[in-house]
């Protein structure tokens, strides 16, 4: 196991500690981006990410990583590879525990390592879905299988899951965030639409859930209001500077109604969403939500909502200068991490795993 030298704070406004977890350029990698963090029913910290052997690019030879803590975040096993394939880029971790099995679901997408990003960019890759799982607390991963036919639609070309945790509802079901694009027409260009994928037979099927009907929304992030509801923000690819807000009041069949949140500013990048508390065993709701709150990427950001999704704080800065995508997970006992793309020069030097009590996101003082 490795314990990596930290940098902490601690004082009577709370502690922050930061640990790297994965550093571009060592251990047989160019770059290491798309984070993913779960928490298992054993307490387990999974920190998964992209392992991108010869170049920063999306498309290339990418292998699907895992470093795993069983105390804390205190020391962390040495890397699995949890999927490779040679010639192909595998992508877009996308973590789901079953609460009520302990099983932990991870979906990610496959393409041809040839080609490289101006294929991506115009939607030229047929991305398949795939799905592992473990039973073990993430020690060891069943076979991929392909689910691209249950969860992708024939006009559908790009296909991303997460790059986040899912969700389970309070009824069981297993839901996790993912956008497409739509085929091109001959008067219509590519559209772009976050939507979900679901299962209610604990992970043994999946289908398609609601798409956002806003065009140009992305990669998205959900949580489950303490009324039932499915709140999803949305990444911008239209630029327009803002996070994208939709919501579901069947479970993630429907996202009927959708806004623009102008507290949530962003760069066009992926962000981050977990519940930190609520009402129910805690003392109020709580949210929190991780992003770059900048015109560009940098400015790595935690805000908190009060009122479940519908305004949000000031936050507080974790890193001020280059950072991108990031996930959030809390503990057991109410510790707050972020895996999160930070550096000096580029967001993409390394992969920091922040721990942070609420003291210290709010300085002391709640609204």
């Amino acid at each position: 196991m490795d314990s990596f030298q930290r940098e902490a704070t601690r004082s009577e406004m709370g502690y922050l500690e930061q640990q790297e977890l994965f550093i571009s350029g060592t251990k047989g990698y160019h770059t290491y981006r798309i984070p993913a963090l779960e928490v298992t029913t054993k307490g387990t910290l999974l920190a998964f990410c992209e392992g991108r052997k010869h170049s920063r690019a999306d498309a290339g030879e990418i292998d699907l990583l895992l470093r795993r803590s069983t105390d804390g975040g205190r020391t962390w096993q040495e890397t699995q590879v949890v999927v490779t394939e040679p010639g192909s880029t595998n992508g877009n971790p996308a973590p789901v525990v079953d609460r009520d099995t302990g099983t932990i679901w991870l979906s990610l997408c496959k393409n041809p390592a040839e080609g490289g990003e101006e294929k991506i960019r115009k939607g030229l890759f047929e991305r398949t879905v795939w799905l592992t799982y473990s039973q073990d607390d993430g020690a060891t991963w069943a076979e991929p299988v392909e689910i691209t036919a249950a969860v992708k639609r024939p006009e559908w070309t790009w296909y991303a899951t997460g790059p986040c945790h899912g969700i389970q509802l309070q009824s069981g079901r297993l839901l996790i965030p993912c956008d497409h694009r739509v085929r091109a027409t001959t008067t219509q260009d590519e559209a772009r639409h976050s939507h979900v994928i679901y299962s209610d037979d604990h992970g043994a099927t999946w289908q398609i859930g609601g798409r956002v009907a806003q065009e140009g929304t992305n990669e998205s992030v959900a949580v489950e209001t303490v009324d039932g509801a499915v709140y999803l923000n949305c990444r911008d690819q239209g630029r327009r500077g803002r996070r994208c807000a939709a919501w579901s009041r069947d479970g993630g069949r429907t996202f009927p109604e959708f806004w623009w949140d102008e507290t949530l500013i962003e760069p066009a990048c992926q962000a981050s969403l977990a519940r930190l508390t609520d009402a129910r065993r805690h003392d109020r709701n709580r949210v929190l939500f991780a992003n770059p709150a900048s015109a560009t990427r940098d400015t790595l950001t935690v805000r908190l909502s009060y009122d479940e999704c519908h305004t949000w704080t000031a936050g507080k800065v974790l890193h001020a200068e280059p950072a991108a995508y990031s996930d959030l997970a809390v503990t057991e006992d109410l510790a707050i991490f972020c895996l999160y793309e930070r550096g000096e020069h580029s967001p993409y030097e390394r992969l920091t795993l922040a721990r942070v009590d609420l003291t210290w996101l709010t300085n002391g003082v709640e609204e």
